[in-house]
């Protein structure tokens, strides 16, 4: 009897595994094209660009009245649409998706939706026309993706309960019928959404403002799965999504969920906003484009166009600046997978589906050559993605690093790409850091690496906490700095001395990816010190500060940096990112060292990454 007890227990639990490794077989199956895809295009279209204000939140915010935003709606002509431009453009930047507006929070809906007392473009605005549908025609005859946004809330709509942010028309537990009028409206235009368009992906947005049981959440899942049973959901579905999507701040370390998208705006705006005139650059998108790629998760990069239908000029030569670089890079890029672990190059990186293959992303350009350490695979084959020739040498010397030296002529302005294939998949071993000495450093031989190699070493000892000149006489300032060493390498001498306070009472660095590189931090750890190597092909960027920063500086030579600040919103506590242009005239020869001073000891934001809950 025990027996039986126990085989019907073991055969219970033998079908509960079996239930979740298929359901397990059939998500991964569903979101396969999904994480291969790595970059899509997100697009804020709306009565907002007539005004140039902010969609939906500022008449929420009470930044101007409902009446004075709505009136948007006249000015929303689409006189220069051209749908297919569209689509072209966002295949050339090398997107492989394309994420549209249906209807923002204003509750305006860009399609012929026929949900009782909806306002549409159709109806309402002077386009006079559905002006979803011609896009997403043109986008599914291209073979590209097909992704929808929708607002959960509506603070147009009569019976939803939200208007502003100090005003409501109702509450749910006094007038319930009402609420149920607004979840009727609203599962008929997911529906409308579903069975004309049939799309790919379905991105909600405003979430915070109700629980899933308000929402309905699991009713809208099953019914957009009746129509599409392979549709993905982003996490904005309270619990019911299939990945995350943080908004905004570029992630410090992966995000936990094995598929995630990183929404982002090319300057400080969704939609719209001709004064906003602070874009990022390409290369800052191309880099950007390479951290989400490395951590395995997309890109959904922001465009806003106008109210007449063009794009501007701005976002149309980022796209075609970033559609430069994907084309030329594309098997480094699609189907690729999350990366190696920090320490084993000073470079992003990631791994073909086999790990056979390993991606390096250079930012910089280096004529020392790139060291890659903890690397037990032997190396068949090593190139540069994208250059026809010869442009990459490798060796292993004694110290059982990879050194990979890379043509000049083989860089590439934005991010040079280097793929290693082994003759397995690849395995690593742990990385360590010689404790090498001050007299070891400093004596020349010519069978140790040049000047600049130990330098490289020097400053992987200090990153690390491990710092030889502390039993010199070695000051701040370098005076009276006269080591007894026969005989004397004087290029890493000279180093030595220019940069001495980098190498006297300063400790361990930053903890990793806030900065691509080796760091130190003052004793007082109110100043954070940044090893440049090589020449960088655009302002260098820390990730997760949350200290102000006071000045910015060249150690050695006294030049005073600027900086800028990207992506700092007042509504999020995520730092914005810090981007310095370090010019080419000021670069060491050997490594050059960026002291950044802060308000106070150093601080930095590493906290879950996940969907943003509100922007009020």
């Amino acid at each position: 009897m025990k027996t039986t007890k126990l085989n019907k227990f073991s055969v219970m639990l033998l079908l509960l595994l079996a239930g979740k490794g298929q359901a397990q077989t059939i998500q991964n199956q569903k979101m396969q094209w999904f994480e291969d895809a790595k970059l899509g295009i997100f697009i804020h279209w709306g009565i907002y660009s007539v005004n140039g204000i902010s969609e939906s939140w500022s008449f929420f915010n009470n930044y101007t009245n409902h009446d004075l935003y709505m009136k948007q709606l006249q000015g929303f002509n689409a006189s220069k649409y051209n749908p297919v431009a569209w689509v072209d453009l966002i295949k050339e930047s090398g997107a492989k998706y394309a994420v549209i507006t249906s209807k923002h929070h204003d509750g305006v809906s860009l399609w012929d939706t026929k949900a009782p007392k909806a306002i549409s473009t159709l109806n309402q605005s002077a386009a006079k026309s559905d002006v979803l549908s011609p896009f997403v025609a043109a986008l599914k005859k291209s073979g590209l993706r097909t992704g929808i946004y929708y607002s959960l809330p509506d603070w147009s709509y009569p019976d939803y309960d939200g208007f502003t942010r100090d005003r409501k028309r109702y509450s749910l537990k006094e007038e319930p019928k009402r609420w149920k009028t607004f979840l009727s409206y609203q599962q008929q235009q997911l529906k409308e959404l579903s069975v004309k368009y049939n799309p790919d992906l379905l991105w909600f947005d405003g979430n915070w403002e109700h629980n899933d049981a308000e929402w309905e959440a699991p009713v809208i899942k099953q019914s957009l799965e009746k129509y599409n049973p392979n549709i993905i959901i982003n996490s904005r579905l309270d619990g019911h999504g299939d990945y995350e999507t943080p908004e905004q701040g570029i992630p410090v370390l992966k995000p936990e969920s094995k598929y995630w998208e990183l929404c982002y705006t090319m300057n400080d705006s969704w939609g719209y906003q001709p004064f906003d005139t602070k874009y990022k650059s390409s290369n800052m998108i191309i880099r950007t484009l390479v951290d989400c790629i490395s951590m395995g998760g997309n890109l959904l990069l922001d465009i806003g166009p106008e109210a007449d239908g063009s794009i501007a000029p701005e976002q149309v030569a980022i796209l075609k600046g970033l559609g430069r670089w994907t084309k030329k890079h594309a098997e480094a890029i699609y189907g690729t997978q999350t990366g190696i672990p920090a320490g084993h190059v000073n470079a992003k990186t990631a791994l073909s589906k086999d790990k056979k293959t390993l991606f390096l992303y250079l930012d910089y350009k280096d004529q020392t050559g790139i060291a890659l350490k903890g690397v037990s695979s032997d190396i068949e084959r090593a190139d540069v993605v994208g250059y026809q020739g010869k442009g990459l040498n490798f060796s292993k010397p004694a110290t059982g690093a990879y050194v990979l030296q890379i043509a000049p002529e083989a860089f590439d302005k934005d991010v040079t790409v280097v793929r290693i294939q082994f003759k397995e998949p690849l395995k690593l071993t742990e990385v360590t850091v010689p404790a090498q000495t001050a007299k070891e450093l400093l004596t020349a031989d010519k069978k140790q690496f040049s000047a600049a190699w130990k330098i490289k070493d020097l400053t992987d000892q200090i990153s690390k906490g491990i710092n030889p000149f502390v039993s010199t006489n070695l000051a701040a300032d370098a005076l009276n700095f006269k080591p007894s060493v026969t005989p004397l390498d004087l290029e890493v001498n000279d180093w030595v001395v220019k940069h001495a306070e980098v190498l006297y009472k300063t400790g361990a660095g930053i903890p990793e990816g806030h900065y691509q590189g080796r760091t130190a931090l003052s004793a007082d750890q109110q100043t954070l010190y940044l090893f440049v190597e090589g020449q960088p092909t655009g302002p260098i960027a820390i990730k997760g500060l949350k200290n102000q920063i006071n000045r910015i500086r060249i150690v050695g030579d006294g030049t005073i940096l600027p900086y800028s600040i990207y992506n700092k919103l007042y509504w999020s506590k995520i730092p914005g990112i810090v981007y310095i242009d370090v010019p080419a005239a000021r670069l060491d020869k050997t490594m050059t060292v960026i002291a950044v001073l802060l308000d106070g000891q150093a601080d930095w934001y590493r906290e879950k990454v996940g969907a943003i809950e509100s922007n009020m």
